[in-house]
């Protein structure tokens, strides 16, 4: 589960990025929306799965609250998920 879950929280990172730094200026600065599109759905699903999984580990590790908060705004920062794999995943990791 903890490799899932990091795998997913990487790639949720970089497709949030992505959007960011080449689809959404093709679109505004270019006038080519075709990447935003498909970037845009690819990492939405990556969202959705990130924030589903990040509740499922929170349970399964009887976190407090607030580590659930964290894991989720993670998620709504640049580069979030990637302090958070570092600062609270790659320790479990090295742990099993």
């Amino acid at each position: 589960m903890l490799t899932t879950f990091r795998i997913t929280a990487v790639l949720e990172g970089i497709s949030y990025l992505m959007l960011f730094a080449i689809s959404m200026p093709l679109k505004y600065w270019a006038d080519i929306r075709e990447p935003n599109i498909y970037i845009g759905y690819a990492h939405g699903a990556l969202f959705i799965a990130y924030l589903l999984l990040a509740i499922v580990f929170w349970m399964e590790k009887k976190w407090t609250i607030k580590r659930l908060f964290v894991l989720i705004m993670a998620s709504l920062l640049p580069f979030g998920t990637f302090y958070m794999d570092q600062k609270y995943l790659k320790p479990l990791q090295s742990e099993q």
